[in-house]
């Protein structure tokens, strides 16, 4: 409770300091808002992606590339506390071991949900996946738009920042690298 309290008051006089009365009627209740609405924004500080993963690892014979693309999220820039929201693209290539599909948009939540630049996020999926599941490689594309580019400073309305991280056989081998930006850039299908 401690904790709560001493968020609320910081909230107060950041009222204070805009200008704005933190007691007048539609305000009083803004700081217990903004608490919880960042407890849940950064709930990923309280998650172990390696857990999430770990516990839906199965056996199989499989390995060809699984794709689970278009994984929608919402982070926060950890420059200004802006919302950055996008779209993961996360695939791997079993070896003797593939993961509970549900549980790779886990993990980009777990990550998504904690204060970030979008380079490092690609990053900390890649590399989650890789010591976790242990496949023959794993390729991560993240596209997102920043609202501190949009919302302030340059103002730059819809533009999107895409990055990359590759490992094992999606960086040494061309045609893996290939068929998965392929897959990620192909049409959307219809809706099943």
């Amino acid at each position: 409770m401690q904790k709560q309290e001493a968020f609320e008051e910081a909230i107060r006089t950041i009222l204070r300091l805009i200008g704005e009365d933190p007691t007048r009627e539609g305000l009083q209740k803004t700081p217990e808002r903004v608490y919880k609405a960042f407890l849940h924004l950064t709930k990923g500080y309280r998650q172990d992606p390696k857990e999430i993963l770990g516990e839906a690892l199965f056996s199989s014979t499989n390995d060809e590339m699984v794709l689970v693309r278009d994984i929608e999220f919402y982070s926060l820039c950890e420059h200004h506390l802006l919302p950055i929201i996008g779209r993961a693209h996360v695939a791997y290539i079993p070896d003797g071991k593939v993961v509970g599909l549900s549980k790779i948009p886990r993990m980009v939540e777990v990550f998504a949900r904690r204060l970030q630049i979008q380079e490092q996020m690609t990053e900390q999926i890649a590399d989650a996946l890789m010591q976790t599941v242990q496949p023959k490689g794993v390729g991560v594309v993240i596209q997102a738009r920043h609202m501190c580019m949009e919302m302030r400073g340059v103002e730059k309305i819809c533009s999107t920042t895409i990055s990359s991280a590759l490992r094992g056989v999606f960086k040494e081998h061309l045609k893996t690298r290939e068929e998965f930006f392929s897959l990620i850039n192909a049409p959307h299908p219809g809706r099943f």
